[in-house]
C-alpha cells in the first residue's frame, strides 16, 4: 500500500518529518494479456498512487508493486500452503527476479517518477521438509514469490544480488529517497 503525507512537505524535511498515512488502493493487479513484467509493476505503481490522489491533495504519494520472476514467469502471492510449496520447489536452486515499480506522485504537479529496481536471489537446493518447515514458521503466503527474506526465508537463499536491499521487501528505499531529492526532500 502506498504512503501518503496528509500535509503538504516542506521544502527541506529534516527533524519533524510530516505524519504518514497508509492507503489501501483497490486497484485490479490483473496483468494485461501480453503485459510485461516491467510494464505491470510500473503501470500498477503509478495506479496504486494515483487512486490515493483525490484523497491526499498537496503530498507526495509513494506507490509500489512487486512481481517475482522466475524462468520468465510471473510468481504471484501464492494465497495457500500448497501455492507455496509449488512455487519454493520450483524456484529451488534457480535465480528469481524480484521487480519492484515504484512511483512518487507530487499531487500539486500531477507529475509521477516512476522506476523499476530489480532485486535478485539464488535459492539453495531446497527439500520439501526444509519447504514445508519454513512454511509452517513463516507463513508468507501474501507475499510475492513465497518467502520473506526479513524472516526466516533468508535461510532459503544462497546468494542476494542487487544494489538495494530493501527493494526485495517491497519497497526499494535508496531509489525512494533518490526520488525524494529530486522533489526537494531531504530525508537527512
Amino acid at each position: 500500500a502506498p504512503l501518503v503525507s496528509k500535509d503538504r512537505l516542506p521544502r527541506q524535511l529534516t527533524v519533524n518529518p510530516p505524519a504518514f498515512k497508509t492507503f489501501a488502493p483497490q486497484v485490479d493487479e490483473s496483468p494485461r494479456s501480453n503485459e510485461s513484467p516491467t510494464a505491470l509493476v510500473t503501470r500498477l505503481a503509478e495506479l496504486k498512487a494515483r487512486s490515493a490522489q483525490s484523497s491526499y491533495p498537496q503530498a507526495l504519494i509513494i506507490g509500489s508493486d512487486q512481481v517475482a520472476v522466475i524462468d520468465n514467469t510471473i510468481l504471484g502471492k501464492p494465497g495457500s500452503h500448497e501455492q507455496a510449496v509449488k512455487q519454493l520447489t520450483q524456484a529451488s536452486g534457480k535465480q528469481v527476479d524480484f521487480l519492484t515499480g515504484l512511483c512518487l506522485l507530487n499531487t500539486d504537479t500531477n507529475q509521477a517518477q516512476t522506476d523499476i529496481v530489480r532485486f535478485s536471489v539464488k535459492f539453495r537446493q531446497l527439500s520439501l521438509t526444509q519447504i514445508e518447515n519454513y512454511l509452517h514458521q513463516d507463513k508468507p503466503y501474501n507475499c510475492s514469490g513465497s518467502f520473506k527474506s526479513e524472516g526466516l526465508g533468508i535461510a532459503l537463499l544462497e546468494q542476494m544480488i542487487g544494489s538495494d536491499p530493501s527493494a526485495i521487501i517491497g519497497l526499494p528505499l535508496i531509489r525512494l529517497v533518490q526520488m525524494l531529492e529530486a522533489e526537494g526532500v531531504s530525508v537527512i
